[in-house]
């Protein structure tokens, strides 16, 4: 019985769950000669810092807008066309009275964003298979039709004459099967 009465006293003594933390906090915010231990994101943090990576006298331009993509080509293109406007207004007045210019010069256009003309590639043309479509290296010295692997060499040695030459004009190749 000695012992029961014992652990009912340590039982009493011990506060309900949870509720020690919270009254440390509440203590340590009402005890005015402590100062406030900072939280460890205030510890890590480089707010306080100087940030040398920014510039200092930098002021964002409030009237500066971001413009999407069609108001940019309606730019361009309206840029362009007061460009061909003033080049012919000056090739008009080097005219003379017969219709002959004083000295030809031919017109420079530069390709554009918005513009399809653009200078030929420098790169090889690629060549594809003609049976499949993928990329293929390799050329039938027989028929001359190209071909992706070994499975379509195959087929191509077993197409007749006249299916060769309709793979041949398809691809738009003067179809002379040796």
């Amino acid at each position: 019985m000695l012992q029961r009465t014992l652990t009912t006293c340590v039982r009493e003594t011990k506060p309900p769950k949870g509720s020690g933390k919270k009254k440390l906090a509440v203590a340590a915010e009402s005890d005015p000669s402590t100062p406030p231990v900072p939280t460890l994101a205030e510890q890590l943090s480089y707010l306080h810092y100087a940030r040398p990576f920014k510039n200092p006298y930098y002021t964002k331009n409030v009237n500066r807008r971001a413009k999407n993509l069609k108001a940019v080509l309606t730019q361009e293109r309206e840029r362009e066309r007061v460009e061909r406007e003033r080049r012919r207004q000056e090739r008009e007045e080097r005219m003379e009275v017969d219709g002959a210019t004083e000295d030809d010069v031919p017109e420079e256009d530069l390709p554009t964003y918005s513009s399809i003309e653009a200078p030929p590639s420098v790169l090889p043309q690629r060549k594809y298979c003609d049976v499949t479509g993928l990329e293929g290296p390799y050329t039938d010295p027989a028929t001359g039709l190209r071909y992706h692997d070994k499975s379509i060499y195959e087929l191509i040695k077993s197409l007749s004459t006249s299916a060769a030459k309709d793979y041949l004009s398809a691809r738009g190749v003067n179809p002379i099967v040796k």
